[in-house]
């Protein structure tokens, strides 16, 4: 497996050319860096005019290893190859580096860059990726891969020690300023590049290795805050290279927003809002922001100007994407699949406009015995429910689970706010909130089936997407009856989060490790015999005239967790998932959104003068042909006696969809008729040159089980006048359409998969 990283943005509030004079004493060799042992210029070259500087290099290197492993591989040093590009005028140094050593068993490849900063040109900004994939190695490549990733992480810390080390001994030597390069005006205008001597003595190397120069970085207005948003390299070759949100900001001025395509993150900005990460750690979420900014291209509005059930997808927030990896212990693959299942489900149900959308109804306002009180001890938003005083059974039967979930949800929503505002209050990352429940006053009554069913629902959903969210729960006064609602509830809390909670029985939390320990003594509530009023409501019985009838429930309970606008479809290979739609109106405009949620599918639009034929009963089987899974339908309304051409035509080209990507489109009806959408399974196609499988198909048969495809679908038809309307109005704010379908990888599936466009002639698409 190859092994990736990539360094945030750092920030030296030095101008390059100091910068350039301090790397430069780091060579030939570095006490402060022990592994280097010796260097030998192989090749040096200079511009005509001075402005660019190349040297070649070959680095000896002691790499501390096992005396064993070192035998067995029968050397004592390891080379690499390095080339050194400096680029005076556009005040740029580029380093590439690779090893020559177990070149054939193992691959490491690294580039830096040290850049002037776009917007501070006395600021210098430097940039770092590698990868390390080992082939083999005699047997011990998990160990040789261990060892080498943490010598690596261990040597990207200590390298920007090591300039700040030269730094300060230039301003001990009094040397604070060194000139700018300016071309000589006898030098000739050819910037052809010579070859000179070798020098006795380099002066460039890099022990580090590269990435290209940040464009675009905002400064920030506070000349002693290291707070600096960070932003870009725009070339997609660099598929390891990290997008964010618009990078941190003074207290004072506007807070980081979601992030575009061109964003990077800065590591002063980590350290200040995200907390102490790893460079391991840091490279997990850089790469898994970019990841997600490349999946979705950027894209941001919704299907259609005209369809707000159709919610635009907006890259997170680099707090929630650190959650999941928390949640994960940073293994990124399991990260990547549990955020972007909990991407789809926020789509689905609209969970960014909660706070915005949700009312919450006068009987929660009223009986719902929990609210936000000040902080903690540690800056952590307070969340205190009176679970013993709340009517559980009232509330469900007056509201329903949906209402219930909801109103959860929102609190959540809530305390994600919570939580950025006192990460701007306190100065320093708070990502989590305490929560305090009170269980004074709980009885039988709370077991109530329905209660806890409803319950360990919300649990299920609110584990699944706020991962990492409870800094810590304090259970008070649990009474005899707690073990057995703990025993109902506790296998649905995820292990690292039960490790979070503290349970007291009777008055054990004014003792000592109780609630002092982490709550200031003036801000614990009266109920608990503090001095500070708490608002949160103190419940009572919820009255039974406000009880709804089972029949209305049924009917109003639309479970976030079941329901959607979308709806799901198996494909399967040899029968596809058919759509119909009646068009009467020429000129009007379907328009179509589905996530490839397993395997590879093949998405087709036909036009037929006459309807399909409704499934039939096969009368040998009892059943119809449309096949009806757990997981979504499959309906077929082509006739396999229709001709391709006579019975219907393609009104577009094929489009093949990966698993993963998520697409949408549209196309401008030139007929009326009936239009089809299909999603067939797509088979990867066999080598020309042999009968044999190829080892790609077999490994992509193996990752669809049972030759079973599935989508997720919405579908929507906008009249011919509302399309001419909605183009107007996207035109008049300046918005381009272009004809294409898109794709964006969202799905709930981890498996990453490289977006692309596939142009079309007649399907349309507001970016």
């Amino acid at each position: 497996m190859v092994q990736k990283y990539q360094s945030p943005i750092r920030v030296y509030k030095q101008p390059f050319e100091l910068v350039m004079e301090a790397y430069e004493r780091r060579f030939p060799t570095c006490h402060l860096i022990p592994m280097f042992v010796d260097s030998e210029v192989l090749e040096e070259t200079e511009s005509e005019d001075g402005s660019i500087h190349q040297i070649q290099r070959r680095c000896k290197l002691d790499v501390d290893a096992p005396r064993l492993l070192k035998r067995i591989a029968g050397v004592d040093y390891v080379y690499f190859s390095q080339e050194n590009t400096l680029n005076k005028r556009e005040r740029t140094l580029h380093i590439e580096s690779h090893n020559e050593t177990f070149s054939n068993r193992v691959i490491i490849h690294e580039l830096c860059s040290y850049s002037a900063h776009p917007e501070n040109e006395d600021w210098t900004c430097f940039e770092q990726s590698a990868s390390l994939d080992i082939k083999s190695f005699f047997g011990f490549e998990s160990t040789v891969e261990k060892m080498a990733m943490k010598q690596y992480a261990s040597s990207i810390k200590k390298g920007k020690e090591i300039i700040e080390f030269y730094l300060n001994q230039l301003e001990e030597e009094g040397i604070s300023h060194v000139p700018r390069w300016t071309p000589s005006l006898d030098a000739p205008s050819s910037s052809s590049v010579t070859t000179k001597p070798v020098c006795a003595t380099p002066k460039l190397l890099h022990l580090e290795l590269p990435v290209t120069p940040a464009v675009s970085i905002p400064v920030s207005t506070d000349a002693s805050d290291h707070e600096i948003a960070t932003a870009t390299n725009n070339d997609a070759t660099q598929s390891d290279a990290t997008s964010n949100d618009a990078a941190s900001q003074p207290d004072n001025q506007t807070e980081n927003q979601t992030g575009t395509p061109d964003d990077k993150l800065d590591a002063d900005y980590i350290k200040r809002y995200l907390g102490d990460l790893t460079p391991l750690q840091e490279s997990c979420l850089i790469r898994l922001r970019q990841w997600l900014q490349e999946s979705h291209k950027g894209k941001t509005l919704t299907l259609t100007p005209s369809s707000p059930s159709s919610p635009p997808f907006q890259i997170p927030k680099d707090e929630h994407i650190l959650r999941f990896l928390r949640a994960r212990d940073f293994n990124m693959e399991k990260a990547r699949e549990i955020l972007c299942q909990s991407l789809t489900w926020r789509k689905q149900h609209q969970v960014d406009y909660l706070l915005e959308t949700w009312t919450s109804p006068q009987v929660l306002s009223d009986y719902y015995t929990g609210g936000w009180h000040h902080h903690d001890k540690e800056g952590r938003p307070l969340y205190i429910l009176r679970l013993g005083q709340m009517d559980t059974k009232g509330l469900v039967r007056a509201l329903g689970e949906e209402s219930l979930l909801r109103h959860v949800l929102s609190i959540n929503e809530e305390g994600l706010r919570r939580c950025e505002e006192n990460t701007k209050v306190f100065g320093r990352p708070i990502s989590c909130w305490t929560c305090l429940v009170d269980l004074e006053g709980l009885n039988m009554r709370h077991l109530w089936r329905p209660g806890v069913k409803a319950l360990l629902r919300i649990i299920e959903v609110v584990e699944a997407n706020y991962p990492e969210t409870l800094g810590r729960l304090l259970i008070l006064r649990a009474p005899r009856v707690f073990p057995v609602l703990w025993t109902l509830v506790s296998p649905f809390i995820d292990e690292n989060t039960r490790k979070k909670f503290l349970i007291y029985a009777g008055n054990d939390y004014q003792g000592p490790g109780g609630l002092l320990d982490y709550i200031d003594k003036e801000v614990i509530p009266d109920f608990l015999g503090g001095e500070c009023m708490c608002e949160v409501p103190e419940g009572g019985l919820v009255p039974k005239s406000l009880y709804r009838t089972a029949e209305e429930l049924e009917n109003e309970d639309i479970s976030l967790w079941t329901e959607t606008i979308y709806q799901s479809a198996s494909v399967f290979k040899g029968a596809p998932h058919e759509v119909v739609i009646e068009i009467i109106d020429a000129s009007s405009v379907i328009t179509w959104d589905f996530d490839v949620c397993k395997g590879d599918v093949v998405f087709h639009l036909y036009h037929s003068k006459r309807a399909p034929q409704t499934p039939r009963k096969d009368p040998l089987v009892g059943q119809h042909s449309s096949i009806t899974t757990p997981g979504g339908n499959n309906v077929q309304l082509i006739d396999k006696s229709w001709t391709l051409g006579l019975d219907y035509s393609m009104v577009e080209s094929p489009l093949i969809c990966k698993e993963g990507e998520s697409v949408q489109g549209s196309h401008v009806t030139r007929w009326p008729g009936f239009y089809i959408l299909q999603w067939k399974f797509h088979t990867m196609p066999g080598s020309a040159s042999t009968n044999l499988p190829r080892v790609d198909d077999v490994l992509a048969s193996l990752q669809v089980s049972s030759h079973k495809c599935k989508v997720m679908y919405y579908t929507e038809v906008i009249g011919s006048e509302d399309f001419r309307m909605a183009c107007f109005d996207v035109q008049s704010l300046g918005s381009m359409t272009s004809l294409e379908s898109s794709h964006s990888g969202f799905s709930q599936l981890s498996h990453a998969t490289s977006s692309s466009n596939h142009s079309q002639s007649s399907s349309m698409i507001s970016r």
